[in-house]
């Protein structure tokens, strides 16, 4: 019997740790600042972009596994449509005192709320798939960053095929669409929903589009099915 995670998830983790081992400008891995970071999809589309304290390689292992701490939000973000990650470190080590901590949040939500706009702008679709709505700041210059393909090229052109990626996304969806079928569930939530649903659809248009040809009449009696040809 096969122990262990699948190679292809195994592949990727290793991807991630080597990127998250970057060494900043200082001379530490990234994946130890605290920061802020954003997740991008095949199409390098914006599908998340979030903060952490805790520091950037915990949180992102965290999204990456599905082990957020709410068992709701866990229905938000499909691991398998990361397939790049940029994430911009402001600070390592420990924050000792409250003026410190104070400060060093105001600065996380710039940044973030920064780079949220950022990203909404580049979205074909003008949309990110966060739940709950990122605090508005004034926008201010953004550290650099650091960004990386976390998928290797053997599977990410066999991951990309867009006819997987839209069972994935309607899969996301039935699951999120069930959660709010089964709780009291925020107004924030409803319009990842809503995201999630213009996703598929955007990407089952320009498949759909890709082929050439006249759709048949079905005839009386005639039974569709898969074509083999």
């Amino acid at each position: 019997m096969t122990r262990g995670i699948p190679e292809d998830v195994a592949a990727i983790n290793k991807e991630i740790r080597s990127f998250l081992d970057t060494k900043h400008s200082n001379g530490s891995a990234i994946g130890r600042a605290i920061g802020v970071y954003a997740f991008f999809d095949y199409d390098e589309e914006p599908i998340y972009v979030g903060q952490t304290e805790e520091g950037l390689r915990s949180r992102i292992g965290r999204h990456m596994t599905n082990q957020r701490t709410d068992a709701v939000a866990m229905n938000v973000l499909d691991p398998f449509e990361v397939a790049y990650i940029e994430v911009w470190p402001i600070k390592f080590g420990k924050v000792k005192t409250d003026d410190e901590k104070t400060a060093l949040q105001a600065l996380l939500n710039a940044i973030e709320y920064t780079v949220f706009q950022k990203v909404l702008k580049a979205s074909k679709l003008q949309a990110v798939l966060n739940e709950k709505d990122i605090s508005p700041t004034d926008e201010v210059d953004l550290p650099n960053s650091y960004k990386a393909r976390i998928v290797p090229e053997n599977i990410f052109f066999s991951r990309k095929h867009p006819d997987i990626r839209i069972a994935r996304r309607a899969s996301t969806i039935a699951r999120l669409a069930q959660v709010i079928s089964e709780r009291s569930v925020s107004l924030g939530l409803r319009r990842t929903l809503l995201t999630q649903a213009r996703r598929l659809e955007a990407l089952a248009e320009e498949r759909f589009n890709g082929f050439t040809g006249v759709i048949p009449v079905e005839e009386l009696g005639e039974e569709t099915g898969e074509e083999l040809a």
